[in-house]
Order: structure tokens, then sequence, then C-alpha cells
């Protein structure tokens, strides 16, 4: 399978900490050595693994591309590698690009000219497509072809060009934001959730071996225990460990190296980082529990507004750390005692005083 990049989105790691969801250029360089390659190999995720593989045999077994499908999910979760590995079962070449690399119809139309029989296009974050190129999109999917307009004014000419039958793998993070006609093109949309401990054990066990390095079974339930159900992030705490272990320890990935090395890359045992635990603790001590705003928290910890709501927060919602409500965010009583702090009268159930946002 060949695999080609048209404007690929090439954004640094700056900016991302090490529980972060997200990942840039040198991260999905490190993610590449660790995907698995096949459906078999894949681990977690059993309800869309089966549903691909009947709609990957069916397709097959007519000897023809088989729908468009739609992938959603939080980041992190494998929505890229089962683009690559759809393309693998197909054996097919994969063409990858994102939303925010396709600003213009004509972007597109040169990435769908080129493309061969059969052939996937993955388009990453599909939901921050350009509306133009949304449009012409549409058609591309349904009818198979685009409509190429040459010239301009009232001489402009629209000539059609036929495209060769393919299949697109769209992959986004914020289904919502996908206008209703895109959506309802796709014939299978497959949502992936976050990965069980017992899941994230299977993975940090698969991924050291592609590594070479043994790792023991409770290090390895550590570090399962802290990646916040994410698979790149347990990857990416297996990658320092590994560091540790190489730098300061014997070599052995053991309990002791995990739990140490996390304590270096501030990552507590609930999988919270430096960040986190900043949020949770000014909500607490500065703002005695809330509610505030999110632009008061956000600078109260030296932070972007978008960082705090798109990075932090899911997470520590996810986990009862805190609530969102109309008037601002509150902290529970888990995140007083995560702490070790004695949580106040109105934290514990009383309606919370007006003011702070």
């Amino acid at each position: 399978m060949s695999a080609s990049t048209e404007g690929f989105d090439e954004a640094d790691d700056g900016g991302r900490t090490l529980t972060s969801a997200e990942s840039g250029a040198l991260e999905r360089a490190a993610e590449a050595a660790l995907r698995p390659k096949s459906l078999a190999d894949f681990v977690g995720q059993e309800v869309v693994r089966e549903q691909l593989s009947l709609v990957l045999d069916a397709a097959k077994g007519r000897g023809r591309a088989p729908e468009h499908m739609l992938l959603s999910g939080p980041p992190g979760l494998g929505k890229t590698t089962l683009a690559m590995i759809i393309a693998t079962e197909l054996s097919v070449p994969l063409r990858i690009t994102s939303g925010p690399a396709v600003q213009h119809a004509g972007d597109l139309a040169a990435i769908l000219s080129a493309l061969e029989e059969g052939e996937v296009l993955f388009i990453d974050e599909i939901h921050r497509l350009a509306r133009p190129a949304e449009e012409m999109l549409y058609i591309a999917m349904e009818d198979f072809r685009v409509d190429v307009v040459v010239g301009k004014g009232v001489g402009a000419t629209s000539i059609p060009l036929e495209l060769p039958p393919f299949t697109v793998v769209g992959a986004t993070t914020r289904a919502g934001l996908l206008p209703a006609p895109l959506r309802d093109r796709f014939g299978f949309t497959g949502h992936l959730d976050y990965y069980r401990a017992e899941e994230l054990h299977r993975v940090v066990t698969r991924s050291a071996g592609q590594l070479a390095v043994e790792i023991e079974d409770e290090a390895a339930g550590e570090i399962s225990s802290r990646s916040r159900g994410t698979p790149r992030i347990a990857n990416r705490l297996l990658r320092r460990v590994r560091d540790w272990a190489q730098v300061r320890g014997d070599g052995r990935l053991d309990l002791d190296a995990a739990r140490r090395a996390l304590d270096v890359y501030e990552v507590d045992a609930r999988g919270l980082d430096r960040l986190d635990r900043a949020v949770i603790s000014a909500l607490c001590k500065r703002f005695a529990g809330g509610p505030v705003g999110l632009s008061t928290l956000a600078v109260s910890v030296g932070e972007e507004t978008e960082t705090v709501e798109t990075v932090v927060e899911p997470y520590l919602v996810r986990e009862g750390f805190l609530t969102r409500t109309p008037r601002g965010r509150i902290a529970t009583p888990l995140a007083w005692s995560h702490l070790g702090l004695a949580a106040p009268e109105p934290a514990q159930g009383a309606t919370p005083p007006l003011g702070r946002f």
C-alpha cells in the first residue's frame, strides 16, 4: 500500500502537554511505528471493528469500492489508524489530507482528479473543510464527478470531469459540526469511545513489544491507569517511562520505574497533569469552588481560553472534577478531595454565590 499526503498540517508539538490527546508532526512520526496494520491487530472498539469487517468483506466480495465511511470520536482513539487499516485491508493506495489544508475548491479538485480506481481518500478533521470544497465533495461522493469551471464571468464554462470509483474516509472530533448533506453521504458511520483500562493494558503491552522493550504487567497497568482512556496518551507515557528506565534506571520497565518516571513528568494517579491540577487548584483555592467564568479561569492559570476549554475541561468534566453551569465552572467534592482539601458547604450541594465571571 502506498500512502501520500496532500497539504497535511505539519504543526509542531509546541504547546501540547504529555497527556494531551492532540498530536503534531513529531508525535505522528513517533506513532507510525506503533500503529497496528490490520483489524485483527487493532485493540479495542469491538463494535466498530466488527461493523468495519462486514463492510470491507462485503465490498471485496463484490469487487467494488466500499461506501464512504465516517469515523468520529475524541482525538487519540485510532481514527487515522483505522483509515490506514481500511486501505490495507482493501489492498489499495491511501491518500491523506485534512480539512484545514483544503481551503479552495481547486485544491480538492486537484486531489480528486489524481485518485485511482478504488483508492481511499482520508480527510482528517473533515468538519473544517471550506464551504466551496465541501459543496464540491458532495457531488464527487455521490456522482463520482467534479465540475471544473473554465474562464470567468459570462464566458465561464463548467466542464464535468468523471472520476473513478473511490472511497472517502472522513474523521472528525466534532461530528455535530458536520452539515447534514455531507453527513448523509456516508454509508457507514462509526463512533469511537474511550478505552477501558484492560484494553489500554493490551495496547501498552503490544507497543512495548513493538519498541523491543520488556515491560512488567504491573508497570503496564500503572501506565494504562494514567492514560485517560486514550491509546495515544498511553503510547506517549510508555515512551517516557522507557526513557527514564534507560537513563536513570536499570533498563527494566517495572512498577517502580513507571511510577518514578510519571512522577517526573507530573502525571498523577488519576491521569491529571500539571495544567489539570492548576485549573482545579485555582478553582478551589482562588475562587472558593466557583462558579467562575471560563476566561477568568484561563487567565488565572496563564493559558489561552481555548486550551482550557478544549484540552483540560473535557477530561475534568468526564471524570467528575468540575461541572459546567450557565453561571460558570464549579469544583466538585472530588476536586477538593484530590487536592487534599475539605470542601466548603457550597461545594457540597448548597447554591453557590453569584459573581466571579
